[in-house]
Formats: structure tokens, sequence, C-alpha cells
């Protein structure tokens, strides 16, 4: 499919990469409707660009945000699964002073595998629906998962998380083949984002000095990616690691 022709939802679109992948569809001609629940993020996209606030936790807001952007663009045929947290721990972890130990929050677990996890399928059930529904085709989705999905210290819930969406990136691609959808995934390694600002100095420190290309990845870098995926009418139930070499 080519850009001008996409209308597309960007899920966890405020800031960061969604922030950017909104924009840059944008300027190629695509008609988008940007979400998050970041409200103020949403306002500061540049004019042209639909705005929601959404929680994808919630399935009622997957089926508000859909169906609104199905009627305001008038029809619905990509999506980029996008909105992401992190909540990050040891599973149990050793006080170095102390020796006490302490069990990971389990709402931290759960709040991860809610957004991550359980909004992605909200998104892509309803999107899938409506397309069917309609019977637009072709449609395209493009899931976000990581390169951690391989396994990472101290993130069991996002692994988790990032595992299943690349693994259900397989199922779908098969499920809605019928329907005329492909369903590809990207799984970015560390990028400069507000989410990885926020990381303990060490760790970043470290992760960027295992990646081979010597520096991080920067969201121009995923969104080649992501629009390769979106134009590529061959490209399908694949998950493509973009994270300059970078081995957790």
């Amino acid at each position: 499919m080519q850009l001008p022709d996409l209308n597309i939802v960007v899920t966890g679109a405020a800031r960061g990469m969604g922030a950017h992948f909104a924009t840059r569809l944008a300027e190629a001609g695509a008609r988008v409707v940007a979400a998050d629940i970041d409200e103020a993020g949403l306002a500061s996209l540049p004019a042209g660009i639909g705005r929601r606030v959404c929680n994808v936790a919630r399935e009622s807001d997957c089926e508000q945000l859909v169906a609104w952007a199905h009627g305001q663009m008038g029809g619905l045929n990509a999506l980029i699964n996008n909105a992401g947290i992190l909540r990050d721990g040891l599973v149990i972890k050793e006080d170095r002073q102390t020796g006490a130990l302490t069990k990971f929050d389990s709402k931290a677990w759960s709040d991860v595998l809610d957004v991550n996890l359980s909004g992605a399928f909200y998104m892509v059930r309803e999107f899938a629906f409506t397309l069917a529904k309609h019977g637009i085709k072709p449609g395209v989705i493009v899931n976000m998962s990581s390169v951690a999905r391989y396994g990472n210290r101290g993130q069991s819930n996002y692994v988790a998380t990032k595992a299943a969406i690349a693994a259900n990136t397989v199922t779908w691609a098969r499920e809605f083949a019928r329907y005329g959808i492909r369903v590809g995934a990207i799984a970015p390694g560390m990028v400069e984002t507000p989410m990885t600002q926020g990381m303990n100095q060490k760790a970043r420190d470290a992760l960027v000095a295992a990646i081979p290309v010597g520096r991080i990845g920067v969201p121009e870098d995923l969104w080649q990616a992501v629009r390769f995926v979106l134009e590529c009418d061959y490209f399908n139930g694949r998950c493509i690691d973009v994270d300059g070499g970078l081995v957790m």
C-alpha cells in the first residue's frame, strides 16, 4: 500500500516513536488518527492529524477509537500498535545492605500486560472486525515488539508482552489473510525516546556500549522499517529487528 492511500490509526502517538510515525505519515499524505492517554502530548502534534484520547487497556476505549477513526476518515485500512509502558524490576530482589528479599510488584506486572498485550489485542480485534464487516481490502497492521522479547534481566513483564506480540503477529497474519489484512512487526532495540531517557543511567550506558553500530537508535530509524512493512505487499507474518546489532 502506498502511504497516501492509508487511513491509519497510531496508538501511543503523543510522544516518542508514535508521534514521529504519525508526523511522518501525515507528511507523506496519509490520513492519520493519533491516539494516546496524554491529551497535552496529542495537542502538540502537527495540524491535520486527528486526535483521540484513548487508554488501550480499556476495551471500550479501543472500540470507540476504531469506530470514531473509521467514521472520521471515511474508512480505515491501517493500524500501528505502538502504545506501551515499562515497569521494570527483578522478580526477587535482595537488599545489598540487609540481605532482605522483596518480590516484584504484581500490579506492575499486570499494568504492563494490560497496556502492551491486552491493549494491542483489543486494537487488532476491533480493526480487523471493522475491515471484515465493511469489506475493506487491503489492510495492514504494524505491531511494535522489541528485541527484549528474547529475554532481558529485570523485564519479565515487558519481555512477556513483546514476545507474545511477535508470536501473535504470525497468528494474526494467518487468521486475517482471508480478509486481505497483512500483519507485520517491528522490534526496536534501544531508541532515544522519553521512555528510554528515564532509564537508570548506568544501565543505559552499558546498553549503548553493547550496540555494534556505536550509537542509540532514533525514531527515524524505526520509521524506515515501519514504512517498509506498510508499503511492501509481500511482507507478512514476520518481525524485523531494528537494533543496531544489539544482543541483549
